[in-house]
C-alpha cells in the first residue's frame, strides 16, 4: 500500500488502536489489536466494536482514490452486521468490499475475522460518497 495514502489516525481511531493495513480500488482492510476494554461484560468482543470495523472498511473501500490529494469520504446510510462466532486470536480483521453503486452512493461488503481464520461476523451496508477530506 502507498504509505502517502494512509491518513493521520482520527481521535477514535487513535482511542481505541485500529489501523489501516491495505487500501486499493473497491477494497480496504484494517486490524485491531484485540484489548480488555474491547470486551463486553461476558469477556468476548463487544457487537459495537465488530460493527464500526465493518462501517469503517466498507467506508474506505468505496473512497479508494489512489490520490492523498483527491480524497473522498463516506457517510453511513446503511448498516447491517450479523454475528456469526466468537473471536478466538488477539487481533481482529476487518475487511471491506465495494460491490457496486454509483459515483454519489455505493454498496458494500465486511468480513470480520481474527488471525486464527475464525469468521466473527459480516456486514452489509449503503453509503454516500463526500469529496474532500
Amino acid at each position: 500500500m502507498d504509505p502517502n495514502l494512509v491518513e493521520d489516525p482520527y481521535p477514535l481511531q487513535s482511542h481505541l488502536g485500529f489501523r489501516i493495513t491495505e487500501w486499493r480500488e473497491n477494497y480496504a482492510r484494517f486490524e485491531l489489536p484485540m484489548e480488555d476494554f474491547l470486551m463486553n461484560r461476558y469477556g468476548i468482543l463487544h457487537g459495537g466494536v465488530h460493527s464500526m470495523m465493518c462501517d469503517t472498511a466498507m467506508g474506505f473501500a468505496g473512497c479508494y482514490t489512489g490520490d492523498p490529494e483527491a480524497r473522498n469520504l463516506a457517510m453511513t446510510l446503511n448498516l447491517s452486521v450479523n454475528f456469526l462466532a466468537q473471536t478466538r486470536g488477539k487481533l481482529l480483521i476487518a475487511e471491506g468490499f465495494r460491490t457496486g453503486g454509483g459515483a454519489k452512493t455505493f454498496f458494500a461488503e465486511a468480513k470480520i475475522s481474527d488471525e486464527t481464520g475464525v469468521l466473527a461476523a459480516t456486514g452489509t451496508g449503503v453509503f454516500r460518497v463526500r469529496q474532500g477530506g
